[in-house]
């Protein structure tokens, strides 16, 4: 956290605004730049950076207009997922799945259970429906098995084979506001007993839904932060080449 005497009007605080705005320029080039990586990844969700200003302040000062002004800095807030749509595109792959709604898949991890929207399954040496990492889909009786045959996935999520019910996928939503967690490869985390069974969504067998992520409005804003970061960049230069004049200047007069 950043710490400043309100007293602070002049250069020391220039450069903490400069610094502050810089690391947050930073954080968001990274997330930015994740979203690009992941542009062909099936099933990702994009984030979203956002911003809050921050009051360096000393307990028991009282500021006035001009410090407060000059001690407000830019920070990152946080960031929260794009829950919109990606396209929804045909494969044939009869183990290919996509959801039309706002539901996920839940998956078995080494780290717990886990939420995806990548459908790109396959079938396991041991009969068990699994991810491209290799973890199992969970239904609702544990782990699906597919028996051999036709198989059929029905919009519920409902598992046929050769005609017959063989299981069905547990689809799950969440309430509004539950703070989802990106946990690498398309997976996400939430709270225990947060995940409702789906109601408002519906799965489309043979399909895979692309990431959300548009690729030229994240590249533009990419391009966007590097040079905000450059000019905070050159301006903490400046700032510290007026540090050290004051140093050499106005120092020995004391």
């Amino acid at each position: 956290m950043l710490s400043s005497s309100v007293e602070e009007t002049g250069v020391d605080s220039g450069l903490y605004a400069a610094c502050a705005g810089l690391i947050a320029r930073s954080q968001a080039l990274d997330l930015v730049a994740n979203n690009l990586a992941n542009v062909n990844t099936a099933g990702f969700r994009g984030q979203e950076t956002t911003f809050q200003t921050q009051l360096a302040s000393q307990l028991g000062a009282t500021p006035s207009m001009l410090n407060l002004a000059v001690n407000d800095y830019g920070v990152l807030g946080g960031s929260r997922l794009d829950f919109a749509q990606g396209q929804i595109e045909r494969t044939g792959n009869p183990f290919d799945l996509a959801i039309e709604g706002p539901g996920f898949f839940a998956v078995q991890t080494p780290g717990g259970v886990m939420y995806t929207r990548n459908g790109n399954f396959r079938v396991s040496a041991q009969g068990q429906l699994i991810t491209s990492d290799g973890n199992p889909v969970l239904g609702d009786e544990g782990p699906v098995r597919v028996p051999p045959g036709d198989i059929s996935i029905s919009a519920d999520g409902t598992l046929s084979a050769n005609g017959a019910l063989a299981g069905k996928l547990r689809l799950v939503e969440f309430p509004s506001g539950t703070p989802l967690v990106s946990a690498g490869e398309s997976l996400y985390s939430a709270p225990t007993a947060a995940a409702r069974p789906a109601s408002a969504s519906r799965i489309q067998q043979g399909m895979l839904e692309s990431s959300n992520v548009n690729a030229i409005a994240s590249a533009v804003g990419l391009i966007g932060l590097q040079r905000n970061a450059e000019s905070l960049q050159r301006a903490m230069s400046l700032f510290h080449t007026e540090l050290n004049r004051a140093a050499v200047e106005d120092l020995p007069r004391v």
